[in-house]
């Protein structure tokens, strides 16, 4: 008798994926990879970026699959993990993008355009992408917040638990990101 994996819960998966079940894992993977794909997506702006942070999102919660509680919602302990992996990768992007200046024009590398592709299949897609491009460009205490609730649905509880903040600072980020969303979006 083969088991239901999409009928076990979370807790349950981590606790046969840790004994070795690879298809415990894989569920896990299943459920959450659409969520952490848009969280990492809305942190970079950069599709091809953000999948290769969910891979690395999720190959840490593999190893680190012994330390999960299951008493803690799945998606808001993978948001952690995600979240940090997106502020690694902006923090080495910061230091590449340094050493690219102050190379020889020659070796330097190309900076990635951020302007927002044309894409006359659908307006609303392009609409889309502008709103996504802007969300990538708000400071991360403002983002991660905003894209924690908002976009992921995670409750104000849930948001300043995977952000170490109080559910008072979550409100007041949420506030700022708006404002200044609305801001960037106005001024394109």
């Amino acid at each position: 008798m083969s088991l239901d994996w999409t009928s076990l819960s979370d807790g349950e998966l981590a606790a046969l994926s840790i004994a070795g079940r690879q298809a415990a894992f894989a569920e896990i993977v299943r459920r959450y990879r659409q969520p952490v794909f848009r969280l990492a997506r809305a942190c970079v702006g950069e599709p091809d970026e953000a999948l290769d942070l969910v891979q690395e999102t999720f190959v840490a919660a593999h190893q680190a699959l012994p330390r999960y509680d299951a008493q803690r919602a799945m998606k808001a302990w993978l948001s952690t993990i995600a979240i940090n992996k997106c502020r690694d990768w902006a923090r080495k992007r910061t230091v590449r993008r340094f050493l690219s200046f102050a190379l020889p024009i020659g070796q330097a590398e190309t900076i990635v355009d951020d302007q927002v592709a044309i894409d006359d299949s659908a307006a609303d897609r392009q609409e889309l992408e502008r709103v996504t491009r802007a969300i990538s460009t708000l400071p991360g205490n403002l983002k991660e917040p905003l894209v924690l609730r908002t976009i992921e649905g995670l409750s104000q509880a849930e948001t300043a638990e995977v952000l170490g903040i109080s559910q008072k600072a979550v409100e007041t980020r949420l506030y700022r990101a708006r404002a200044r969303l609305i801001e960037k979006l106005n001024a394109s």
